[in-house]
């Protein structure tokens, strides 16, 4: 599956570009498995490794991570760098479905 084919779907997509051996993309982790639960097919959740994706990571300018994306319909909607809370990234996915 393309990056392309990954984001053009009607549900919102939140890509989480993260590093093996950074502590804050593993914090992270229980975040984004809890979210996953309460929101269940209502959102795809997507983890990029940066280190595996270079090319992937320098087009969309990712400088940090853990650096958090929602697209929806192949549209960026919202992106900041930096860990968030389940609420907040729920309170977010659930505003754009």
């Amino acid at each position: 599956m393309t990056f392309k084919e990954m984001v053009n779907g009607d549900k919102p997509v939140l890509l989480d570009f993260y590093a093996e051996w950074c502590s804050p993309c593993k914090a992270m982790n229980p975040i984004l498995k809890d979210l996953h639960k309460s929101m269940g097919d209502d959102a795809r959740i997507i983890k990029i490794d940066v280190d595996k994706n270079q090319g992937l990571a320098q087009k969309l300018g990712v400088r940090g991570v853990p650096t958090l994306m929602i697209y929806k319909k192949g549209k960026m909607m919202w992106r900041e760098a930096g860990m968030r809370s389940k609420a907040e990234l729920e309170g977010l996915l659930k505003s754009m479905m």
